[in-house]
């Protein structure tokens, strides 16, 4: 079964954030494995004596080594991702490089209207930064008003939002798929990802 990672880019507990990573985790169950990450206890890096990494960030990484993929949640505070969240990714930019080449994708909710979008459009631009290059999915969900999005279950309410979901996590696993084999094969450059379209996959087979 294919393993992916879900970061939870917020400490809040309550975060619809962390339900989006939660609803993704229990709805595809059939589909893949979902380990969600916690961050509210990795330390502000700059802070550690010495050059050691701490253990909960090792942990982090290779827990990332080892999927087939990353799906990062993240909220929008002032335009941007949340400190937690980048304060993660300069660790795993520094001697260790988890996310090179790792399939990655984006999901957001936030109570207003654009879902995280400015948010995510940083978080992309981090992600394909020199000491991280990650291969990030073109594609991306926005999750508006997110305090009424979901039923006291934990589902998704509204039909379009749900297919939409469907939609863009089939095409990420077929992304994940495409990602890894080329990796394995080292046939094509990081850059070549950038424009990945999943009706190009269905095309080809």
């Amino acid at each position: 079964m294919i393993k992916l990672v879900g970061i939870i880019g917020t400490n809040n507990q309550n975060s619809t954030n962390r339900k989006l990573l939660e609803y993704i985790q229990t709805q595809f169950f059939y589909k893949v494995d979902v380990e969600l990450i916690e961050i509210k206890d990795v330390p502000l890096i700059g802070t550690i004596k010495g050059d050691e990494i701490p253990e909960i960030v090792m942990n982090i990484s290779n827990k990332i080594e080892k999927s087939d993929g990353v799906i990062i949640a993240t909220p929008e505070y002032d335009h941007s991702p949340t400190a937690s969240l980048l304060n993660l990714l300069s660790w795993l930019s520094y001697k260790i490089h988890p996310l090179y080449k790792k399939p990655v994708m984006i999901v957001g909710a936030s109570y207003g209207a654009l879902g995280s979008s400015r948010a995510q459009y940083m978080l992309r631009q981090i992600l394909k930064s020199p000491e991280l290059e990650a291969n990030v999915l073109s594609s991306e969900y926005l999750l508006p008003y997110s305090k009424k999005a979901f039923d006291d279950m934990g589902d998704l309410r509204g039909r379009d939002k749900i297919r939409e979901m469907e939609n863009i996590f089939d095409e990420f696993l077929a992304f994940v798929d495409f990602v890894n084999k080329s990796n394995a094969e080292n046939l094509i450059n990081i850059h070549d990802f950038d424009n990945f379209k999943w009706d190009s996959i269905k095309e080809e087979e």
